[in-house]
């Protein structure tokens, strides 16, 4: 079982990495899904992204008060707005026309209930 958590953890870790070189793909979150699973199968590595100084912050100010930065929370709105516009601006089925916008409008609305960190995140 402990291999699986690696698997997942090494995955979000690429996908994070990724993230930072692609515009639009999320680094953040992929980072937050390889801490939790490196603290179930890989605890060196949890200990290296709770120790980032850049990452490390916003790991735990999510894990202990599901605390997102207001600068993360304005360039996600902004992100899921160009990907709404997009999909208006492209050929896509109707029904993706509508329901992805709705369903982006959800996430921000989730997105900016979250606390804010009590301290200045970068």
């Amino acid at each position: 079982m402990v291999w699986l958590w690696r698997v997942l953890a090494a995955t979000c870790i690429g996908l994070g990495a990724v993230g930072i070189i692609l515009p639009g793909l999320p680094t953040t979150p992929f980072l937050l899904v390889a801490a939790w699973a490196g603290a179930r199968g890989w605890p060196a590595l949890e200990a290296r992204l709770l120790q980032h100084p850049h990452y490390g912050p916003l790991i735990l100010d999510w894990r202990q008060r599901r605390a997102v930065p207001r600068r993360a929370k304005w360039a996600a709105s902004a992100l899921m707005l160009l990907s709404a516009t997009m999909i208006w601006l492209l050929p896509a089925p109707h029904w993706l026309r509508i329901g992805l916008p709705l369903f982006l409008l959800g996430v921000a609305a989730w997105l900016w209930t979250r606390a804010e960190p009590s301290r200045k995140v970068d």
